[in-house]
């Protein structure tokens, strides 16, 4: 199936007491380019991350965008650090003992002791569960990109298909000028030589000469055949399942090579029409292709 190049995913996950949400983003690009922005501290998955694009993307520029929040239920617990809190404690009662202190430690003074109550983070997965947890987000952003690709790619594909038929019209056309083509030019050949010579009789073996040389330089047929192929490779590219893109612009190429080509030896006004229209028609096409993975 034809891919575009452009699309966009996203998807969400849980994450020992994170959420974490993954944008997949692809625009065109000669190659497969993949960017990974993520927060710092989850850095260890990012070489996850661009495997996991690379094996489902093979063309384009493709920015993943990672975001990290901490989940409003779990917040972790509270530890107390309770050798400190003896330790204040004891030394509390050594001041009183020693300079004859009144009073008592409150709630409020142990809470002022810096350390004594740390925030306990939820305890962290396996690493080889949060891999999975990963793959599976990036995969689930991966089928929206793909799915939105593919869509696009259809109607791409339906495109360059109708163009790919135009052309070859316009070349069932062409081979039909070829020979009046020839034909046009002996005619104004020998009206041209009468006007010269000013005689109603010309010399008939030069003529054909001169006719024959112009077919030869004139002929088109080739072209025209190798035209033919390029259209049938279209048409069996757009129906493959890989990507196509390169080849496509490479049959674009060539197709507007032998296009030119045809344009310098023809001397007739219609099919110069037809080469222009040719032209016009791949241009169309080159700039469709620009989007095809």
């Amino acid at each position: 199936m034809v891919r575009s190049m452009t699309g966009f995913g996203q998807a969400s996950r849980s994450i020992a007491g994170y959420t974490v949400q993954i944008d997949v983003k692809s625009v065109n690009h000669r190659y497969c380019e993949v960017q990974v922005r993520m927060p710092r501290e989850w850095l260890k998955y990012e070489d996850l991350l661009k495997r996991a694009v690379q094996q489902e993307i093979k063309r384009g520029r493709i920015d993943v965008f990672v975001t990290v929040e901490k989940q409003t239920d779990a917040a972790g617990s509270m530890e107390i650090d309770w050798p400190l809190a003896d330790a204040y404690r004891q030394a509390a009662e050594q001041l009183k003992v020693r300079f004859g202190l009144e009073g008592s430690l409150t709630v409020q003074d142990f809470l002022r002791i810096p350390e004594l109550i740390t925030m306990r983070e939820t305890a962290a997965i396996p690493d080889e569960e949060a891999e999975q947890v990963w793959k599976a987000c990036i995969n689930d952003a991966l089928k929206q990109l793909i799915r939105m690709r593919e869509s696009e790619g259809g109607h791409l594909a339906a495109d360059t298909t109708q163009r790919v038929e135009t052309m070859a019209s316009l070349l069932e056309q062409a081979r039909i000028l070829c020979p009046q083509s020839v034909q046009e030019y002996a005619l104004k050949l020998r009206s041209r030589i009468q006007e010269l010579i000013q005689q109603p009789v010309i010399d008939e073996v030069r003529l054909a000469t001169e006719v024959a040389i112009f077919a030869d330089r004139a002929n088109v047929d080739e072209e025209l055949t190798r035209l033919q192929s390029h259209f049938q490779q279209c048409r069996q590219l757009l129906q493959s399942a890989e990507p196509i893109g390169r080849k496509f612009d490479f049959l674009v190429q060539e197709m507007n090579r032998e296009v030119n080509t045809i344009g310098s030896k023809a001397n007739h006004a219609g099919l110069t029409a037809l080469v222009v229209e040719m032209k016009a028609e791949l241009e169309k096409m080159r700039e469709q292709i620009q989007n095809i993975e």
